[in-house]
């Protein structure tokens, strides 16, 4: 109807994919039949007025749409920028605080509006006066008074016009005394919103900003003198902000949050120049590796690279740092090996004269796992102890908070529910009954959910919607009902659950009060919340002595299996959610099995059975890879025994000089509770069987994640840290790394050099050889249109937009690391693997198989040793499933000291053992040493042979993974399994995850 009646037509909330149907229409393929005009929309031919317009707009705040769609259609950004929003602010805040200056202000625009609309109705006049008048203009009269009239008038609207523009200049200088608090605010809205590119859950808008924003105002301190009242609405606002973000933000992105906050806050007040923000968050990302050689072996080589560009890149700061650690390198040490060094004092006096920030920089450079609780520090000095204290959840500030027109949406993580808080929070405000409905979403449930909406806005009630994310479609549907709901009852609310999903509407976030629920974090609060959810009478259900002190175990290990997820992979292999229903049925089973070994009087307690319906079934079966289940199987065995009751040595959990972790004695609840609040607050990994080192690792990853984040809240655009624009620089990577590239191997002179007996390992080299080739071309051929794209001369598409910003925050680009071998390494670090790779594919081809095989160098390691496998079979005769690989570890530290070959199979060289480490002299494994989270495994011999040969003892069965994520939920990264000797227990390995990669980061 628009396009054939010429009348305007919007789609409004449009997304990044935009129907092909409407192409005739963007591209206006406008067809001319017979004098008539015309469009094909579909199969249908629609008349064309040529008054049509078509709009579309979007809430995404930074889409991206491919280059045929700016082609065909006029992108316009209307979102707010910080000067506008600083404007608007202004504003808003001058007609709180001086309001009769904000309305002397909008006067006069109205008046210098209406002014100049008359001057020039006035200049109209004058000309058209002057062109209809005929005859001599000074003989007619009635002519020369009007045009002095006309001149009269117009030089009385100049005058005022002039005074407005000096009365404008005076309001504009006293409105400024303002402005650094609007400033403050606009920098403040885009930290808020900025959080949506770490997840897609956290959206804010500009309404709610506001309401924060007049909310401030009014609760921030009065003064008469301006600059402290400035204070107190700055610090009342950047409060009511953090306390504002934190309630909708998971624990993990808090600090982030506060420490991006205080960046923005301080690079507004110029005290964090960018450049020193580019190195601590990047680093040394060069292609180059520094010359000089690196002076301590303590130190790690990128921290050494480190050292080197901060010395280049602020000489006048740091000019002297190489020199001084290779002049002092004991001083250096003493203070890289204290357990919190950021809480001493730098070496050599290096924090005296510089910044707190510039302390990071340092910190960066030596010890990586410190810069996250340096980062904590930072924020306390520079903004104050309350901007890394989170507030706590409160369902009744929640509901304070909330308007019937705004839905709650508690975001959830594994373990939280939040239903039954509400439940007691309804009880307390009278929404008890009739008033609370709850209704888990799911198939078939969506006609019911809209059902129950229009009764609860219709009666006042609250409506809980669990689990949206199961239908995720039907919540535009929802999204519409909401915005057609104009006057709902004060009573009502809308609650909605939800797991974090990028589908979720962003008109629906926007617009709701956001909560994250978390299960409570650490060992005590685990206990605490999982023991204030069971009754005295549930304790007593059992008759048998042994249920008490067997639920509090099992409250422990429920505990210790959820806190082991938080240091990463080193704890689990997958993420999983182990939940409050998990605890729940184990206690069943062992208030069944007690119960009836007490009827039938059985002295006995059945723990196999207890320890494969608990390990095994329960939590096992959520636990979807083989090495988890083991960890769970330790500890069944840890845990569960006639041990925990024996009077002669009493069991203990975990025991060292601080604390010791012990079942209590008693029957009552209170006993078990007070032994809980005993417990520290904070725990170390050995409690879970760790190593101390697993923290190291835990807060490593941390800041790194940290990192990572926030290369991603920074603009692309504007100079590099070395000072070339963006755009220069990255045509100088990608000219750098396209003078580095390797050629592609002819495949045909290969197989012709190889022959026609052709091995196995000759088949994987073939197969590795055309996956290389395929990196080369496509490495080769986006660096070549990049560059052509930087010069102007093609466009550049969304993929080499990708390549480009991956380049200039020295990341791999994706659509290199598709055809890649999974690595976790930066870009310069990737090139010289990648140069590796090809050098040992050269020798391979030149002068035969490696002796030792650099394994991490394959694409497919693991095709490789099964071509092994096959070779040896069938030379030998034996059958191929049984057939196993026997491994064992040489004293040889370097492929070079290798002057033999391994019989039947091969020495393979660039392992790395994580979580423990490798006593050489002996030939085992040994404890870590403190600090030391990565060790270089010496080269390993790898021989194929018969399954019922391999009988082997005091060995330790160790995965080998690809990289330190080890394997996903698939299966995807193991290559093959080790056997290490060891002289401890296989469980003290087990549980402390020990592992071997073929990659280091």
């Amino acid at each position: 109807m628009s396009i054939k009646y010429g009348t305007p037509f919007l789609f409004h909330d449009v997304d990044e994919y935009i129907d092909p149907v409407i192409d005739n229409v963007l591209e206006k393929n406008i067809k001319v039949s017979q004098g008539r005009q015309f469009i094909v929309l579909g199969d249908k031919e629609v008349d064309y007025d040529s008054s049509f317009r078509l709009y579309l707009t979007t809430k995404l705040a930074n889409p991206r749409y491919t280059p045929s769609v700016f082609g065909k259609a006029m992108v316009i950004n209307y979102t707010v920028t910080l000067k506008g929003l600083e404007d608007q602010l202004l504003s808003v805040l001058v007609a709180f605080e001086r309001h009769e200056l904000e309305e002397q202000r909008e006067h006069l625009i109205q008046e210098t509006s209406e002014n100049k609309n008359l001057l020039k109705d006035l200049e109209d006049s004058l000309l058209r006066e002057l062109a209809t008048s005929t005859g001599n203009m000074l003989d007619n009269v009635e002519l020369v008074q009007t045009l002095e009239e006309t001149k009269s008038k117009a030089t009385e609207v100049s005058e005022k016009l002039k005074l407005a523009e000096k009365t404008a200049l005076d309001i504009d200088r006293l409105r400024d005394g303002y402005r650094p608090a609007a400033r403050r605010g606009a920098v403040l809205f885009f930290v808020l919103s900025e959080m949506a590119l770490v997840n897609a859950m956290y959206q804010y808008s500009l309404s709610a900003f506001l309401e924060v924003f007049g909310l401030s105002l009014k609760k921030s301190l009065p003064d008469s003198i301006l600059i402290k009242r400035l204070k107190n609405i700055m610090d009342t606002l950047t409060f009511n902000i953090y306390n504002y973000g934190c309630t909708g933000l998971f624990e993990r992105h808090k600090l982030l949050f506060s420490f991006n906050m205080t960046i923005k806050i301080e690079q507004g007040e110029g005290r964090v120049p960018q450049e020193e923000l580019d190195f601590f968050l990047k680093g040394n990302i060069s292609l180059e590796r520094s010359r000089r050689k690196k002076p301590c072996a303590w130190l790690s080589d990128q921290g050494w690279e480190d050292i080197m560009l901060l010395s280049e890149a602020f000489a006048d700061r740091f000019g002297r740092l190489p020199e001084d650690i290779e002049k002092h390198p004991t001083v250096w040490q003493e203070w890289y090996d204290l357990d919190s060094l950021e809480q001493f004092p730098f070496p050599l006096g290096y924090d005296r004269d510089i910044t707190a920030f510039q302390k990071l920089l340092i910190l960066r450079c030596f010890r990586v796992d410190r810069v996250y609780r340096a980062v904590t520090d930072y924020v306390t000095v520079t903004m104050g102890e309350k901007y890394v204290q989170p507030p706590m959840i409160s369902f009744e500030a929640i509901f304070e908070q909330s308007t019937p027109n705004s839905p709650i949406v508690f975001i959830l993580s594994p373990g939280s529910d939040p239903a039954s808080d509400l439940m007691k929070l309804a009880e307390r405000s009278g929404f008890g009954g009739n008033r609370l409905k709850f209704l888990a979403m799911g198939q078939g449930q969506d006609k019911l959910a809209l059902q129950l909406l229009e009764t609860a806005v219709g009666r006042g009630q609250w409506l809980m919607l669990q689990n949206c994310h199961l239908l995720v479609k039907w919540l535009k549907d929802l999204e519409k009902s909401l915005e057609r709901i104009t006057k709902p009852h004060p009573d009502f609310r809308l609650w909605l659950t939800t797991d974090p999903t990028k589908g979720f509407p962003i008109g629906i976030l926007q617009k709701s009060l956001k909560v994250v629920t978390e299960a409570p974090n650490g060992l005590k609060l685990n206990m605490r919340a999982t023991y204030f959810k069971i009754s005295q009478e549930t304790l007593d259900e059992c008759p048998h002595p042994a249920f008490k002190p067997l639920v509090y175990v099992l409250a422990f290990f429920h505990a210790v299996v959820q806190e082991r997820r938080k240091f990463g992979k080193i704890g689990w292999n997958v993420y999983y959610d182990f939940n409050e229903s998990d605890f729940q049925v184990c206690m069943e089973i062992l208030n069944t099995y007690l119960t009836k070994a007490f009827q039938q009087r059985d002295p006995r307690i059945p723990w196999g059975s207890l320890k494969y319906l608990i390990g095994e079934v329960m939590y096992g079966g959520r636990a979807i890879d083989s090495f988890d289940r083991r960890i769970l199987t330790i500890y069944m065995d840890e845990y569960l025994g006639d041990f925990l009751f024996d009077t002669f040595q009493p069991f203990h959990f975990f025991r060292n000089r601080e604390v010791d972790y012990k079942i209590p004695a008693g029957d009552m609840k209170e006993r078990f509770v007070e032994a809980i609040e005993a417990l520290p607050l904070a725990n170390t990994p050995e409690v879970f069987g760790l190593h101390s080192n697993a923290e190291i690792g835990y807060y490593t990853q941390a800041a790194r994640a940290m990192w990572a984040h926030l290369l991603e809240l920074q603009p692309q655009t504007g100079e590099s840290s070395s000072g070339v624009s963006r755009e220069e620089y990255i045509g100088l990577v990608a000219k750098d790394i396209e003078n580095k590239m390797p050629k592609v191997f002819n495949l045909d002179q290969v197989r012709k050099h190889l022959g026609t007996g052709i091995s196995p390992t000759s088949v994987v080299l073939l197969q590795e050889l055309e996956r290389f080739n395929k990196l080369v071309v496509r490495m080769s051929r986006s660096l070549a249109e990049l560059q052509r794209a930087l010069a102007g001369e093609v466009g550049m598409s969304s993929e080499l937009d990708d390549v480009a910003r991956s380049l200039f925050i020295g990341q791999i680009p994706n659509i290199w690391r598709k055809l890649a071998p999974d690595t976790l390494k930066s870009l310069g670090n990737w090139i010289l693997y990648f140069l590796q790779r090809f050098s040992q594919y050269t020798s391979w081809v030149t002068e035969g198989e490696p002796g030792v095989m650099w394994l991490s160098g394959l694409h497919i390691p693991e095709s490789y040793l099964t071509a092994l496998v096959q070779a040896t079979c069938r030379r030998n005769g034996w059958p191929l499933d049984h057939s196993t690989l026997f491994t064992q570890v040489t004293k040889f530290q370097d492929a070079d000291e290798v002057n033999e070959r391994a019989g039947q199979g091969c020495f393979v060289s660039g392992l790395y053992l994580e979580g423990a480490d490798w006593d050489t002299e002996r030939g085992c494994l040994v404890k870590s040493k403190p600090k030391v989270l990565v060790v270089n495994l010496p080269i390993l011999k790898v021989i194929p042979i018969e399954a019922h040969r391999l009988k082997l003892q005091n060995t330790f069965r160790t995965p080998v993974y690809t990289t330190s994520t080890r394997r996903n939920a698939m299966g995807v990264g193991l290559v093959f399994e080790a056997d290490l000797f060891t002289t401890k227990h296989i469980s003290h390995w087990v549980l402390q995850g020990v592992c071997l990669t073929l990659n280091s980061d």
